[in-house]
């Protein structure tokens, strides 16, 4: 619950505001892990309910209007065509929930912030910063008008860039080099109060004349510039690496959903400690997250009825990288967005074999391949036996950061994180030896292309007869 802080002058309210603060101080001591979960259940339970309702009415709207995906090539594992809009049920079910703590922040509705001796602004410590939701909007226009009209990589890379600009607005991640950089400080380097009085590297610059709205001077603060780039960097790489992923019923949504609980159970964890001003926003969306999920999985698992398209596997990217950004906090606790990107680091281990693998035999970067994580497994094992043991990787994962977040070492954390990156680069390397190259050696060899022709001839995955007649043609490829 939260309790009302004062506004009016004098000596009273001083006085009053510190005897809130001080039964808040209590109450925040009081708080568990389970405490603090129950009072966020109904954002995840209000995203579960819509986007389970609103995902038969986007595929009846998809069917309506031809936005279709057709199993054209041997990549396609389903033989039938099926509805995309996926991304747009999903993007209801996530706005349902965070509008709820909207109105829960302003005393209207089903949520029980936790009691918190952080907050400084009111509302704006409860509720999702309005540009992390403007974020979200464009990432998911982008996405759809890919699914409808297939537009040019260029505009949706311009449309993440805009939705990672948008994060810096509030705040958002910024401080995410705090733990890089201010060690630095031990090397001789100067460090300093910022005017957002927070400590920092950073130079003030004079001017010759003052400005109007800037004075004599700027500013520069080597921290927020280097925690802007590195979000432009995340937000890129966080929506490719998820619509990477998005290759298999019920898989992207599935393992977001768990990464979701993860980066959620870290956000709970700290909130019981007092830690950051915003940790309700992280269990917020990490709750909004994780319900819309698992609202849309009975609807995309085997055999789906429904895909995510680009609209939702660039969201769910955008989204999940948002709240691994939000784990940094105020004051820029780099080990928990290292431990965040451990929890989501299916989608980024695919990402950096699809990337080693594809250097190797030389096709582009942005070529297509039968070769990913999924699609090995599902050679092996089938496609609802892939599914199930990534969502058992996608666990360990959770295991491996939760654990390295609650250990609060960041030495640790980045020692840990090295050893899994090696990891990842031998095995790749090694998979690329015995698989990868040979065979685009022998394609070379037949004076084919590098990687075509991969597909295996006997593939159980051949296009299907087509039952759905489309009102009018699909440029979805």
């Amino acid at each position: 619950m939260i309790l009302p802080v004062s506004v009016a002058g004098g000596h009273d309210a001083v006085v009053s505001a510190g005897i809130e603060r001080v039964a808040q101080a209590s109450l925040a001591a009081d708080a568990t892990f389970l405490s603090v979960a129950q009072g966020y259940v109904a954002v995840l339970v209000t995203a579960f309910v819509v986007t389970l309702l609103a995902t038969p009415l986007m595929r009846r709207l998809a069917l309506a209007n031809g936005i279709i995906d057709h199993p054209t090539d041997d990549r396609k594992v389903h033989r039938r065509p099926v509805a995309y809009m996926g991304g747009v049920a999903v993007f209801l079910g996530l706005m349902a929930g965070i509008v709820m703590s909207y109105f829960a922040a302003v005393g209207i509705g089903f949520i029980d912030f936790h009691p918190s001796t952080m907050r400084e602004e009111g509302i704006l410590d409860l509720a999702i910063p309005m540009s992390v939701i403007l974020g979200m909007f464009v990432i998911m226009m982008v996405g759809l008008l890919d699914d409808i009209i297939h537009i040019s990589p260029r505009i949706k890379i311009a449309g993440q860039l805009v939705a990672a600009a948008a994060l810096a607005v509030n705040d958002v991640g910024v401080r995410v080099a705090a733990g890089l950089l201010l060690p630095l400080e031990h090397l001789g380097v100067d460090t300093v109060t910022s005017p957002q009085g927070v400590k920092t590297i950073g130079w003030f610059i004079a001017l010759p004349d003052a400005i109007p709205f800037v004075g004599g001077g700027l500013f520069f603060d080597l921290i927020y510039w280097t925690g802007t780039a590195i979000i432009a960097v995340f937000v890129l790489g966080a929506c490719n690496a998820s619509n990477l992923t998005d290759g298999l019923d019920g898989l992207l949504s599935g393992v977001t959903a768990i990464a979701a609980l993860g980066l959620t159970i870290i956000a709970v964890s700290f909130a019981v400690l007092d830690s950051d001003p915003r940790n309700a926003q992280q269990i917020v969306l990490g709750m909004a997250l994780m319900g819309a999920c698992l609202g849309f999985l009975p609807h995309n698992f085997r055999p789906a009825s429904i895909f995510l398209g680009d609209c939702g596997s660039l969201l769910l990217g955008y989204s999940t990288i948002v709240l691994v950004l939000m784990l940094g906090g105020k004051h820029g606790q780099t080990h928990l967005v290292v431990a965040g990107l451990i929890i989501y680091g299916i989608p980024i281990i695919d990402t950096v074999l699809a990337i080693i693998r594809r250097k190797l035999t030389g096709k582009k970067l942005s070529e297509a391949d039968t070769d990913h994580l999924h699609h090995m497994l599902e050679r092996r094992f089938g496609v609802r036996g892939a599914v199930l043991m990534l969502y058992g990787f996608g666990l360990v994962l959770v295991v491996l950061g939760v654990t390295l977040a609650r250990i609060n070492s960041a030495p640790i954390v980045y020692l840990a994180t090295m050893a899994l990156t090696a990891i990842i680069a031998l095995g790749a390397l090694v998979i690329a030896r015995r698989t990868w190259w040979p065979r685009a050696q022998t394609a070379l060899e037949r004076g084919d292309a590098p990687g075509h022709g991969d597909a295996p001839a006997d593939s159980p995955h051949t296009p299907g007869p087509d039952p759905i007649q489309p009102a009018r043609p699909t440029t979805r490829k």
